[in-house]
């Protein structure tokens, strides 16, 4: 079952989005270790109003619990939504970064699409994917944009069967990511 997040899912939400973003997470706490990262993630997804708030999540939610998410935003709200994680990030873990953006208006971007190890391959992030997309044709956008790692090709190949094209290159983090979008039609 696919459904919108609460405020009570932000613990299994935030051990997925570390599955995501393993090194980025780490960058965020300045920690090797990405798990360090679960209590800055299960604070925002408990919070409204920012980029990993539950109000831009989608779950999948099987009989073992929930096992995939997926979040997104108006890429026009990328720094309106960012704002307080910077902030929160910078006074608590000393993070000094300046993120480069992964967005612009124009698009709704799919910030984080992650499904639990022991789940993979049962298509459960096309379906996620698709469940979004289908939502978005009630909406304003036209388009849907995401990032994927160059060095994760598998990702890649998914994102282009689901109708996804690299429309450019981005720098973000310290790693080179394809910038891809789809139509919504």
């Amino acid at each position: 079952m696919i459904r919108p997040a609460i405020p009570t899912d932000a613990a299994q939400i935030a051990r997925l989005i570390i599955h995501a973003m393993e090194d980025l997470a780490s960058k965020f706490v300045g920690q090797p270790d990405p798990l360090k990262a679960i209590p800055l993630f299960q604070h925002f997804a408990a919070l409204p109003g920012n980029q990993y708030s539950y109000e831009n999540i989608l779950l999948y939610e099987d009989e073992s619990g929930i096992c995939g998410v997926i979040s997104g935003y108006d890429g026009a709200d990328l720094d309106l939504l960012r704002a307080p994680f910077l902030k929160y990030i910078a006074l608590t873990y000393g993070f000094k970064g300046e993120p480069e953006d992964e967005t612009q208006p124009g698009e709704y971007y799919i910030d984080c699409i992650s499904v639990a190890a022991d789940k993979q391959g049962q298509g459960i992030g096309k379906k996620l994917i698709n469940s979004l997309i289908e939502q978005l044709k009630t909406t304003k956008h036209t388009k849907a944009g995401l990032l994927v790692s160059k060095d994760n090709p598998n990702a890649e190949r998914l994102y282009t069967k689901l109708g996804f094209q690299i429309v450019n290159e981005r720098q973000f983090m310290g790693g080179t990511y394809y910038h891809m979008q789809c139509l919504i039609q």
